[in-house]
C-alpha cells in the first residue's frame, strides 16, 4: 500500500510545485522506492485539450490517450514514469463525473453536495492505483486560499484522515521573498501561507521555501518554530541555472530526508545520484554551441512548447553541446522573404499547432530549410506544412493545402493534400470521427504503432523499423499524393501499421530533413533524450561547423 506526499503551495512561481514534485519523485526512486505522480487541477475545464496553449501552455498527452497539464511531462522527464490517464484531474472532471453519476441515480436521489459527493470522487481519483508503488505524490494545483481548490483541500484532510496514522504526509512550497532596502529575508508570508493552511485543517510536515539568497539559521528556525514544524523540515529552495539540477540541490538541502523523517523510515536505502550527476555534468561541460530556431506561432510564451524545449536541451546534452532557442513568430514572414529571419542558425524546427494563422510562414521556412539544406525537423503541423510546401514548389500542385485552413474559412481555396481524419484503427477497434464533433478528446491522441522503410534515414536514427509514438491531431496527409510526392524525391519512411496513414517522410536528397505526424518530445528524458532529436542536434552540430 502506497505512503501519499501531498503537495500544496502558497505564493510560488508556476514552476515551483511541478518541480519540487518531480525531483522529489527522482530522489526517492534514487534511493529504490517505485514512485508515481499526480496532479489535481481548480480549474474547471473538463478537457485541457480544448484550452488555448496562451492560457495554459502546452498540453501534454499520455500513451493512453489523456491530454492533461504540462506538470505531468515534468514528473515524466524526471522519473521516467510513463503518466496516465488516471494522474490527471480537473475540478471541470469531478464535477463532470458527479454530476453524470447523479442523472444515473447512482444517489439514490440523494441532495448533492460538496461534501460528500464531489470530495468522494475526488478521493476515488487519489485511490487509484493505491497497490502499485511505494510512493504516491499529489500535486495540488493553484495556490492555498483559492476558492475553486477548496474541495481538494478538503479531500485530501479527509483522505489522510481516513488512512492509517503515518501513510500521509503534507508538503507545502512557499516563497521567502528579499527585501533589498533592509538586507533580510521576510518570513511573515509564509507563516500566512501555513495559518492558511491550518485553518481548513491541515499542517504541513515539510516547508519547502523558495529564495533567491540563502536562508540564514535564524531564519530558520523562526519558521519552524511559528509554522510548527520540526527545524530540519524547512527545505530550502534555491533559484537554479538548470532544472536539472533540482534532484541534486533538494538532496544537498535534505528533502528527500526531510519525507523519509516524516514517514519513519529508517534505516533507508542510500540514494544512487549518479544518472543526475552525469546529466548535471553534461549541461555544464559542453562543445561548443548550436542556434536552433523554433518557427511556431505561440512564440510568446514558451510553455506553449515546453516539452520541444526540454527535448532540445536532451538532445544537446547527448552531444555536448549547449543548445541556444530563438522563438520565431511564423507570421513576421508570412508575406515576406523568410531569408532575412532564418539565415544563420544551425537547424530549423516547426512544431505543432492549429489553425491558419502563421503557416504560410512555416510553409517558407520549411522550403528555406529545403532548398538551403538546413537540418529540418517537422512536428505535426511541422510535417504537413513540408509536406505541402513540397507539392507546391516541387510536385507541381499550386494550389495545395489544407483541408483545415478551408474548414476555418468557409470556403474551399486549396486542394487537399491535408484532409480531416474521418476514421483510424486504435487497437481492435475502428475509431470514427465528423468534422462537426465536439473538439474536446475528438482527436487521433496517445500511443499508436508505425512500420518504418528500412534503411530509411528515420530507421538509422531509431535503429529500428517498428515504433511507437504519441499522436496529437485531427488531419492527415493524404495517401493520394504519395505517388507523386515520393518521384520527387518526398519520401513516405514511416506509415501506420495498416498502410494507410503517413506517420514520416524524408528528403532523400537532404542532410537531415524529417518531418513526424507524432510528438516524439513527449517521450523525450534527460537521461535518455528521444533519437529523433538526439540526431537532430547532432546534424545541428555538424551544419554549425560546416558554416
Amino acid at each position: 500500500m502506497a505512503r501519499y506526499i501531498f503537495i500544496t503551495g502558497g505564493v510560488v512561481s508556476s514552476l515551483g510545485k511541478g518541480l519540487a514534485s518531480a525531483a522529489l519523485g527522482a530522489l526517492l526512486q534514487a534511493r529504490g522506492y517505485t514512485v508515481r505522480l499526480r496532479k489535481l487541477d481548480p480549474y474547471l475545464n473538463v478537457d485541457p485539450g480544448t484550452m488555448s496553449p496562451f492560457e495554459h501552455g502546452e498540453v501534454f498527452v499520455t500513451d493512453d490517450g489523456a491530454e492533461t497539464d504540462l506538470d505531468l511531462g515534468h514528473y515524466e522527464r524526471f522519473t521516467g514514469v510513463p503518466a496516465r490517464m488516471t494522474d490527471s484531474v480537473s475540478s471541470g472532471r469531478i464535477y463532470s463525473n458527479v454530476l453524470e453519476n447523479e442523472r444515473r441515480g447512482d444517489y439514490l436521489g440523494k441532495t448533492i453536495q460538496v461534501v460528500p459527493h464531489v470530495t468522494n470522487e475526488i478521493k476515488d481519483f487519489i485511490n487509484v492505483g493505491d497497490d502499485e508503488v511505494d510512493f504516491m505524490l499529489c500535486e495540488i494545483g493553484g495556490t492555498v486560499g483559492d476558492i475553486e481548490g477548496l474541495p481538494f483541500f478538503e479531500a485530501i484532510r479527509q483522505f489522510s484522515h481516513d488512512k492509517p496514522r503515518g501513510q500521509c504526509i503534507f508538503m507545502h512550497l512557499t516563497l521567502l521573498p528579499y527585501l533589498a532596502a533592509s538586507g533580510e529575508l521576510k518570513t511573515k508570508p509564509t507563516q500566512h501561507s501555513v495559518k492558511e493552511l491550518q485553518s481548513i485543517g491541515i499542517a504541513p510536515d515539510i516547508l519547502v521555501c523558495r529564495s533567491e539568497h540563502p536562508i540564514p539559521e535564524k531564519e530558520r528556525g523562526k519558521i519552524a518554530l511559528f509554522c510548527n514544524v520540526r527545524k530540519e523540515s524547512v527545505v530550502a529552495a534555491y533559484d537554479l541555472k538548470s532544472i536539472y539540477e533540482a534532484p541534486l540541490a533538494y538532496h544537498r538541502e535534505g528533502l528527500d530526508q526531510a519525507v523519509l523523517d516524516a514517514f519513519g523510515i529508517a534505516p533507508a536505502p542510500r540514494p544512487d545520484l549518479r544518472v543526475w550527476q552525469d546529466v548535471v555534468d553534461r549541461i555544464h561541460n559542453t562543445d561548443g554551441k548550436v542556434n536552433i530556431a523554433i518557427v511556431g506561432k505561440y512564440t510568446q510564451l514558451e510553455d506553449a512548447y515546453k516539452s520541444i524545449k526540454e527535448a532540445l536541451t536532451h538532445g544537446g546534452m547527448h552531444n555536448r553541446v549547449k543548445v541556444n532557442v530563438s522563438w520565431v513568430d511564423a507570421e513576421v514572414f508570412d508575406k515576406e522573404d523568410a531569408a532575412p529571419y532564418l539565415e544563420g542558425y544551425d537547424a530549423i524546427l516547426v512544431p505543432g499547432g492549429f489553425g491558419e494563422r502563421g503557416t504560410e510562414g512555416k510553409i517558407k521556412a520549411a522550403q528555406f530549410a529545403r532548398e538551403r539544406k538546413v537540418p529540418y525537423l517537422g512536428i505535426c503541423l511541422g510535417m504537413q506544412m513540408a509536406v505541402i510546401e513540397a507539392a507546391r514548389n516541387v510536385a507541381g500542385i499550386t494550389s495545395a493545402g489544407s483541408e483545415e485552413f478551408d474548414h476555418e474559412a468557409g470556403q474551399k481555396r486549396f486542394e487537399p493534400v491535408v484532409y480531416h481524419l474521418k476514421e483510424w484503427v486504435q487497437g481492435n477497434a475502428k475509431v470514427t470521427r465528423k468534422q462537426d464533433d465536439n473538439k474536446g478528446g475528438t482527436m487521433r491522441l496517445g500511443a499508436y504503432d508505425a512500420v518504418l522503410t528500412d534503411k530509411s534515414r528515420v530507421a538509422d536514427v531509431y535503429g529500428a523499423t517498428a515504433i511507437e509514438e504519441r499522436h496529437r491531431h485531427r488531419y492527415e496527409v493524404d495517401t493520394t499524393y504519395r505517388d507523386k510526392l515520393e518521384d520527387c524525391g518526398l519520401k513516405f519512411s514511416g506509415m501506420s501499421p495498416d498502410g494507410r496513414l503517413p506517420e514520416i517522410v524524408e528528403w532523400a536528397d537532404h542532410p537531415w530533413f524529417i518531418g513526424v505526424q507524432f510528438h516524439p518530445e513527449l517521450k523525450s528524458k534527460p537521461f535518455d533524450p528521444h533519437p529523433l532529436f538526439r540526431d537532430f542536434v547532432r546534424a545541428a552540430k555538424e551544419n554549425s561547423r560546416l558554416v
